[in-house]
Parts: C-alpha cells; sequence; structure tokens
C-alpha cells in the first residue's frame, strides 16, 4: 500500500513549524509525499535536509489546485481519506483501507472547505473531540501500517539512533 498526503491551507508564519511538522510525521510514519498548498521552498529544503541525514525518500510537493490533485488521484485509481472530527472511528474503518492500494490523506491546516468531505471516499475521526492535523496523522498512519513503519531500516541514511534508556546515542553510519 503507498499512502501519500494533502496538506490543505496554510496559514502564514502561524503554521510554519506546524507544516514543517506535517511533512516530517508523514515522511517518519511511512507516508511516500506530501502535497502542500500555501507554502514556499523553505519545508521542501527542510525535509530534503532531514532525508539526506536520516535516509529514505520522501518528496514534498508544492500545489495549487487540491481539489484538481484529489480529483485526479481518483481518476488514476486512488482512494481519498479525509481526516476529521466529524468522520467514522479509524478503528471501524482501517481494515477496508488497508485493502487499498493508494491512498491520499487529507488533513487541514485551517478549516476545511466542504468539498473536502465530499471529494474523499472516506471521512475518518481519530476520536472525536478537537485536536491537532499532526496527532490526526500520525495515528492514521500507524494504525495502517500497523507500527511497522517505526522500525524500518530507511536506505542512504548518514544517522542512526542507538536505542538508550537513558542519553542520546547518534552514531554516523558512513
Amino acid at each position: 500500500m503507498k499512502i501519500s498526503v494533502l496538506r490543505i491551507g496554510h496559514r502564514l508564519v502561524r503554521d510554519d513549524r506546524v507544516t514543517t511538522h506535517s511533512a516530517l510525521v508523514s515522511r517518519a510514519f511511512g507516508a511516500e509525499r506530501i502535497y502542500m498548498t500555501g507554502i514556499d521552498e523553505s519545508v521542501s529544503k527542510t525535509v530534503a535536509g532531514v532525508a539526506k541525514r536520516w535516509g529514505g525518500e520522501f518528496e514534498v510537493q508544492i500545489i495549487q489546485d487540491w481539489k484538481g490533485l484529489a480529483r485526479t488521484w481518483k481518476k488514476e485509481g486512488g482512494k481519498v481519506a479525509h481526516l476529521t472530527m466529524y468522520g467514522i472511528n479509524i478503528d471501524d474503518a482501517v481494515q477496508k483501507m488497508r485493502m487499498e492500494d493508494r491512498i491520499l490523506v487529507m488533513i487541514g491546516a485551517e478549516k476545511v472547505p466542504r468539498e473536502a468531505y465530499d471529494i474523499a471516499d472516506y471521512n475518518i475521526a481519530v476520536g472525536n473531540q478537537p485536536h491537532s492535523e499532526i496527532a490526526a496523522l500520525a495515528i492514521f498512519l500507524d494504525r495502517m501500517f500497523k507500527g511497522k513503519q517505526l522500525k524500518k531500516e530507511l536506505a542512504g541514511r548518514r544517522l542512526r539512533i542507538i536505542p538508550a534508556e537513558r542519553g542520546k546515542q547518534v552514531r554516523e553510519t558512513r
């Protein structure tokens, strides 16, 4: 299964860190890429630097038309899952979603337009309380990949964390 993330919107200055964290969580938790609207190249550069040091291939694509992307995704046989606190609980949908080949996960930065709910094949809730789109994304990806992505060894890494109960141990691999 291949999963990509679509982040709709970006509130200038206020969302800089959240936008970067959305990309980092997408990468670390197993997504192939993240599509983003309303950002500049700085997020792409930050995430590319992380991938260079920590390994793996991950892509940040800046787009203008999120609806067009979602519609094209569906025309090409993929499914769209929108993370919202108003959707069906993830535990009630995860088994069915795991059978899909390609999923585009939509998360919002601000109030998500009504069209997102209509375009989505799945409107998924990670709980029914207000919370962060980053938390919802992390839980969604973890459930979809059954936690296996957390132990995956990423190719091309220059740095590796050595697990330790106390302290920080990082080794260069080259």
